[in-house]
């Protein structure tokens, strides 16, 4: 069914035409079986940076994280806003790990900056190979995040990112499971490689998901979990005042949005650091100055598909009232090969102060996709859209009070809108307006899903 709405947004009218689907809606369309695992080379000399990504530290600083086989290779970045001509270099730090037999190449990260909002850098790493380019967030509303779960290294994966990069974009957020190497150390190589593309231009900011952990609990003297993940993704848990790589927070647009990253795969309960920071983390945000908070984690708390059912429940119970009672915007998970969004929620009830779940587990995994969605759960009445296809989702924070989330099929060589939807900021609705502590209950609202 599709719906026509009225939206005024800063004194516009925007007319818009919004898709309401049920799962029937998910027969429509006949998606074909997995793709292919791409396994993508280095074929430039060993001086030579591969597998170059950025992610945000900070307001104005940025971090260039890229390998080389060559271990002579300096840990230094030159950049500047004209190609090639450098006017600043920055001096970083490199490690490696370990893996059995397997031994990494040298993992550079180096932060640089200041760098100035919404303006193009040129770089080079290592003083050797390409030239790179990318361009800063913006340090205000509005801001375009990319939100993408499960990528891969498929010919799925591929279509997802191509459909990505064909609108523009500010941030890329991933909510757990990367490159699918499970414990195969040469496809955290290839994936580096297969995303360069992409990850090198805009930031991308990540949470660990189960096939991040490659655990071996079962040999002696077996590398510890999430040793390739946190090495060659190092993200700002420290800026964050997180005492793990596995969670942490940043800000976009200024401030304007607060992400935070969880743990799904880290102690969470009540006695658990991640608890108490989440806690603190939370509590410290300014809702004025802050309108939105989104958090992304790996394993749903809703969910509908016989997929990983149950898996998020004792996190669920765990952190919940903390994300309710902070006035959480937007939850997003991976996990559930599918796509699949939830009316505001709390404690299994539709609640018009509450978070939107959106279960985003779609970018092209090798597994294939999880079309068992079960009509009679007891979270179905919950369930507003849900469709077993990959593709990614645009989140489009306007204004410190509306925002557009899109959800894009990949349609091979297109990408279709197949759910829409307008949101208020909770920090804009009066009536979810409540202070920590309070007993959790919401007052009467209409929802502000349009």
């Amino acid at each position: 069914m599709t719906r026509r709405v009225v939206l005024v947004v800063a004194g516009t009218t925007l007319v818009m035409s919004v898709v309401f689907a049920c799962a029937a809606a998910a027969t429509e369309y006949v998606r074909p079986p997995p793709g292919r695992v791409i396994f993508t080379q280095h074929t430039k000399p060993a001086s030579h940076p591969q597998q170059v990504h950025v992610s945000v530290v900070g307001a104005n600083h940025m971090r260039v994280s890229w390998v080389t086989e060559d271990k002579h290779i300096q840990s230094v970045v030159e950049y500047g806003k004209a190609a090639g001509n450098y006017t600043a270099l920055a001096t970083g730090d490199h490690t490696s790990y370990r893996y059995f037999l397997y031994t990494s190449g040298k993992i550079h990260h180096v932060k640089i900056g200041p760098l100035d909002p919404a303006t193009v850098y040129y770089y080079r790493c290592g003083m050797a190979g390409d030239e790179f380019s990318l361009r800063t967030p913006p340090a205000a509303l509005p801001i375009e995040l990319v939100v993408a779960g499960d990528l891969g290294q498929t010919e799925w994966t591929a279509s997802t990112l191509s459909h990505v990069g064909r609108s523009d974009y500010d941030m890329l957020l991933v909510p757990g499971d990367l490159s699918y190497a499970d414990a195969q150390q040469p496809l955290w190589d290839s994936f580096g490689r297969f995303v360069q593309r992409y990850a090198s231009r805009r930031p991308w900011m990540v949470t660990e998901g189960n096939h991040e952990v490659e655990a071996a609990k079962a040999l002696p003297s077996s590398p510890r979990p999430f040793t390739a993940y946190t090495t060659r993704w190092r993200m700002p848990y420290e800026e964050s005042g997180s005492a793990s790589s596995l969670y942490y927070s940043s800000d976009a647009a200024g401030g304007a949005v607060h992400v935070v990253m969880l743990g799904s795969y880290a102690d969470f309960n009540s006695s658990s650091e991640q608890y108490r920071w989440l806690a603190r983390d939370l509590a410290a945000v300014d809702r004025g100055a802050t309108p939105w908070v989104v958090v992304l984690l790996h394993a749903p708390w809703y969910n509908t598909n016989a997929a990983h059912e149950g898996e998020g429940e004792a996190m669920r119970k765990a952190m919940e009232r903390l994300l309710y009672e902070a006035r959480v915007d937007l939850v997003f998970a991976g996990h559930v090969h599918a796509y699949e969004r939830f009316t505001r929620v709390y404690n299994n009830e539709a609640n018009p102060c509450g978070p939107v779940h959106i279960t985003i587990g779609d970018g092209g995994n090798r597994e294939g996709l999880a079309f068992d969605f079960r009509k009679n759960h007891k979270l179905a009445r919950l369930s507003v859209m849900r469709e077993a296809s990959f593709g990614h989702g645009r989140l489009s924070v306007v204004n410190a009070t509306a925002a557009r989330w899109t959800w894009h099929r990949n349609d091979d060589a297109d990408s279709t809108v197949r759910d829409e939807i307008w949101l208020e900021s909770l920090a804009a609705n009066g009536a979810c307006r409540q202070r920590p502590g309070s007993n959790g209950a919401a007052a009467d609202s209409p929802n502000d899903e349009l």
